[in-house]
């Protein structure tokens, strides 16, 4: 993961049951160059609030939380217009399947291992911060296996206002390619990349890569190894 050490302060909230670990990374990222925490919270009910009061750049959202699970926690702050600039990270100590596609369709921006590297939770933020998904190959490893259990793709009508170089950037996307990996398979311009994808998202009323992902195997245009 790289950051951008000029980019604008991040704003962040920290959603987890446990006090000890809260103070761990609320000590982290006060104390990194231009991230601030702005909330804590101790119940997935406490977040959503949080995120209503303070509209953080960044959620970070403990699963297994009291009164309101993560998950749920994560739709109703991702659900909220007023929360569109709002993107919320996962904190989990097991990369699960039970959570990764339900998290994702919820609207997560992506997922965070707990004892991950301390530079790796601060780059993180910023990349999550910066608009771009955060999903680990052991997670989308993990995301594809759920979409290659369930029955068969959704109808594909929400692809017909996507043009054809859309949907050769969109699959490329949903294989975790980065804009400048995209540029060079289709000799585009990375500006054009960007470009295609801020079509895609718009389409799709996506707030990121990662409900690109999810759109992708949704309307069938990408189909896992051993699914339909």
């Amino acid at each position: 993961m790289t950051a951008d050490p000029a980019a604008p302060g991040v704003r962040v909230v920290i959603a987890d049951d446990q006090a000890l670990l809260r103070g761990s990374f609320r000590y982290l990222l006060d104390s990194a160059p231009g991230i601030t925490v702005v909330g804590e919270a101790r119940t997935g009910a406490e977040a959503v609030d949080l995120a209503a009061r303070e509209r953080p750049d960044v959620v970070l959202m403990d699963i297994q939380m009291p009164e309101l699970d993560g998950i749920e926690a994560t739709r109703r702050i991702c659900a909220a217009p007023a929360n569109a600039g709002v993107r919320v990270v996962m904190l989990t100590m097991f990369d699960l399947d039970a959570y990764v596609y339900g998290a994702l369709r919820a609207g997560a921006s992506g997922f965070l291992l707990k004892d991950s590297a301390p530079a790796d939770l601060l780059a993180a933020v910023r990349v999550v911060a910066a608009g771009e998904a955060l999903l680990a190959p052991s997670v989308t490893r993990r995301l594809i296996a759920e979409f290659a259990r369930r029955p068969g793709p959704a109808p594909a009508a929400a692809l017909d206002g996507v043009t054809n170089r859309e949907r050769e950037v969109l699959t490329l996307v949903a294989r975790g390619l980065s804009n400048g990996e995209i540029a060079g398979q289709l000799h585009l311009g990375v500006g054009t990349v960007r470009t295609h994808v801020a079509h895609l998202l718009a389409k799709f009323g996506a707030r990121d890569r990662a409900q690109l992902v999810v759109a992708a195997y949704e309307t069938g245009l990408v189909v896992p190894s051993g699914g339909r």
